[in-house]
């Protein structure tokens, strides 16, 4: 029986989106704009939902999420689920990244819903984040709540702080994995899981 524990929230409730309103219209004066024309009138409204939705996994608890989706396993070779496309906001400049993760697990006693797995991604993702805490929060939650004999994680991101200011390279990639249990001690586990992952 997993536990449950108490995940990092970041009250995002209606009541506060006059405060991110407010916020936002002191942005666009303090750059020069008006907040007032057409273009810029609903502008305020707009972020704030905007960071509600983006910002959502600071809302959602692991336990939850899972909702049971826990079997016994009849299955003990690895499993992979790969190309899970995630969107985040880096939180230096709260510009966005974006990429791929992967991410495999030995079962140990449970295999996990396969839906679950991306929406674990996403839970991490839907918050301010650098891309080494996203790989590692994704593979110790897992880790947690499936009990597996090992998981591992890798992520591709590209990030757009790096392409559209400071260095400015278009085609820049991040690559940062976490390898747990069989993973991290196994090399030839590790590599098959590799191998599935650059097919």
């Amino acid at each position: 029986m997993v536990t449950q524990t108490k995940t990092s929230t970041l009250p995002l409730e209606p009541t506060t989106k006059p405060s991110v309103e407010t916020a936002v219209r002191s942005i666009l004066t303090a750059v020069g704009e008006e907040t007032d024309r057409d273009g810029l009138i609903d502008t305020p409204r707009r972020v704030a939902r905007m960071y509600e939705e983006l910002l959502s996994g600071y809302n959602t608890d692991p336990i939850t999420l899972l909702n049971n989706a826990l079997f016994d396993a009849e299955y003990d070779e690895m499993v992979v689920v790969r190309g899970i496309e995630f969107h985040s906001l880096c939180e230096h400049h709260m510009l966005p990244f974006t990429g791929e993760a992967s991410v495999g697990y030995l079962p140990g006693a449970k295999i996990v819903g396969l839906s679950k797995i991306p929406r674990i991604v996403d839970m991490f993702a839907r918050r301010l984040q650098v891309q080494e805490r996203l790989t590692k929060q994704i593979a110790e939650t897992i880790n947690t709540l499936v009990q597996p004999r090992g998981v591992a994680v890798v992520v591709n991101g590209s990030h757009m702080c790096s392409v559209m200011r400071g260095v400015k390279k278009q085609n820049s990639e991040m690559v940062t994995s976490s390898m747990l249990g069989e993973f991290k001690i196994n090399s030839s586990t590790r590599n098959e899981f590799l191998s599935h992952i650059r097919q």
